[in-house]
């Protein structure tokens, strides 16, 4: 009997606005970034804040996602604190970044830096 497999779904799903940051994030990078890398260290008041930044090497542990600009990384330790989220890139007048719609998170903090599971 042969064994059936099935492509696993990424940690969290980026939107089209995300995609394009990542792309002209890359296209900025420096010489030896491989790529761009989301994690969520323990700071501010609620306990885990979003990280995202350059890295210079692949952790074959991290999930990477392929997208059309680079590679996206997420750390292995975050992994299941973002199950089903989406990550997106907003931008007005006053303030941009990208903003992180995430099912696993129990609370925030009042100025939305951290958050807790």
């Amino acid at each position: 009997m042969a064994t059936k497999s099935r492509e696993i779904p990424a940690a969290l799903t980026l939107t089209d606005a995300a995609h394009a940051r990542i792309a002209e994030l890359m296209e900025k990078a420096p010489d030896d970034a491989v790529g761009v890398k989301l994690s969520t260290p323990q700071r501010g008041c609620s306990g885990l804040a979003y990280s995202v930044d350059y890295v210079t090497q692949a952790d074959p542990m991290d999930e990477k996602i392929e997208t059309p600009g680079g590679d996206f990384y997420v750390d292995a330790g975050s992994v299941l604190y973002l199950i089903g989220s989406t990550m997106d890139w907003e931008e007005d007048d006053f303030v941009s970044g990208f903003t992180f719609d995430n099912p696993n998170a129990k609370g925030a903090c009042g100025c939305g830096e951290s958050f807790m599971v």
